[in-house]
């Protein structure tokens, strides 16, 4: 026997029960972005290297993404992410589109890290963005379109929440601690790791990026301070809207919330479990100078995105992975005997015309093995098609889960059959 070949590492496969939860969140994700008004768009899975690198540098491109040289001699990357391909899309009709853009999308992406809990290297993810407003009340629109994404597939605001704050807030404060601002990248950086390392180790990185112990106190407070937001005009604003929209118990101010990438220019969001068993769920924020790094003129936006691994790991986790119908049907015709597959075939085909969807037995076997068949396939209803039926121009229907068995006229089989999966069993 030849061996088995194995995925490649960091890929996962879709048998129908994965594929089924990847397809209610997609379903979800629409849902949610089709309320607030916005509308998909879709971008290549491959892009020119540089587009990535002039967003985070080749060097961190390289390390993070699959690059490769294609027959031409181009460099192409499988893309990591979405954002700088919207920023090129935009930047490439900057003129001719209507602002604001509202805009989502689902795809797949990759990454070229560490496999581990909650990180694979192909992933799907859902990224939606408001490009063209530079309110608060336009972040606030997307923190509570994601506030309300968990609530509709099932969390609740103990499990999860949305914590956000804002760059520029926090710059002004490292300022007034007499941060420079050529570190402020890295203190960024240092705030993000806040929780990630012990105390001990915090210290030590603070003192090597050139920080003093009164700086490394300041920052610790400033990380410390729930009141930090009312000292922030924007802030303000974005709390007030997000009151107003019902959303409040979900969104929260968290001043350790800066986000790792460079191009953050305001506010940031992260969701995280409130357990705190696993890393960030999704996070996002305002990017305002990306589409002229691009090639284009500045524009205001704000955005984030929401992979499906996580999410469905944390679904599992507290118990809302949602109740997958696993029958590919709820009808499943038989084949009475070899004489009559032109017989069945077209009465499958008679029932999906008319909207319904239906199973074919294909060939020849025992009733009893094709009942068996059906229930294994999760299907409710089975159909007869024998040669008294075919006389009598009708179709003997048994229901599975009660038993009940009727013989329906074969030119009102569909009628009465959408009644009786509608609970409306005919008399």
């Amino acid at each position: 026997m030849p061996e088995l070949i194995q995925p490649v590492r960091g890929t996962q496969d879709y048998y129908p029960e994965e594929m089924a939860v990847r397809s209610w969140l997609y379903a979800k994700m629409r849902e949610v972005s089709e309320a607030f008004g916005y509308q998909e768009y879709d971008g290549p899975f491959l892009e020119r290297f540089d587009l990535y690198a002039a967003k985070s540098g080749a060097e961190i491109v390289e390390k993070q993404s699959y690059v490769f040289e294609d027959r031409g001699g181009e460099r192409i990357t499988l893309r990591p992410e979405l954002t700088p391909t919207l920023a090129r899309m935009v930047a490439a009709r900057q003129r001719q589109l209507n602002y604001p853009l509202r805009w989502w999308s689902f795809g797949p992406f990759w990454r070229y890290e560490k496999p581990q809990k909650g990180r694979t290297r192909e992933f799907f993810q859902w990224n939606i963005d408001l490009i063209g407003d530079d309110s608060p009340e336009a972040d606030a629109e997307l923190a509570t379109i994601a506030a309300t994404f968990l609530k509709n597939v099932g969390f609740k605001p103990t499990e999860t929440q949305v914590l956000v704050n804002n760059r520029a807030l926090m710059q002004t404060e490292l300022e007034a601690l007499g941060i420079p601002s050529a570190l402020r990248s890295s203190v960024f950086g240092l705030i993000d790791r806040k929780d990630k390392l012990s105390s001990d180790a915090w210290q030590k990185y603070g003192t090597e990026l050139g920080l003093d112990a009164t700086q490394l106190m300041g920052i610790e407070a400033l990380v410390g301070n729930q009141d930090l937001w009312k000292k922030s005009e924007s802030l303000q604003r974005f709390f007030e809207a997000i009151a107003v929209q019902g959303v409040g118990e979900y969104v929260h101010f968290a001043p350790h919330i800066i986000r790792g990438l460079d191009y953050y220019t305001g506010t940031v969001l992260e969701a995280w479990d409130t357990a705190g068993e696993f890393r960030s769920i999704f996070g996002g924020g305002r990017y305002d100078d990306l589409v002229n790094a691009v090639g284009g003129d500045p524009v205001p936006a704000v955005g984030f995105a929401v992979g499906n691994v996580v999410i469905s790991l944390l679904l599992e986790a507290l118990g809302h992975s949602p109740a997958i119908n696993k029958a590919p049907a709820p009808i499943y015709v038989t084949l009475f005997d070899k004489h009559q597959v032109p017989d069945s075939l077209q009465l499958a085909t008679e029932l999906r015309a008319a909207g319904l969807k239906v199973t074919s037995h294909l060939s020849p076997d025992k009733l009893p093995k094709q009942f068996r068949q059906a229930d294994r396939v999760g299907a409710r209803l089975v159909l007869i098609l024998g040669p008294e039926e075919i006389q009598n121009k009708t179709v003997s229907v048994k229901d599975l889960g009660s038993g009940d068995q009727r013989v329906l006229p074969r030119a009102e089989a569909a009628y009465y059959i959408k009644h009786w999966l509608e609970g409306k069993k005919p008399a």
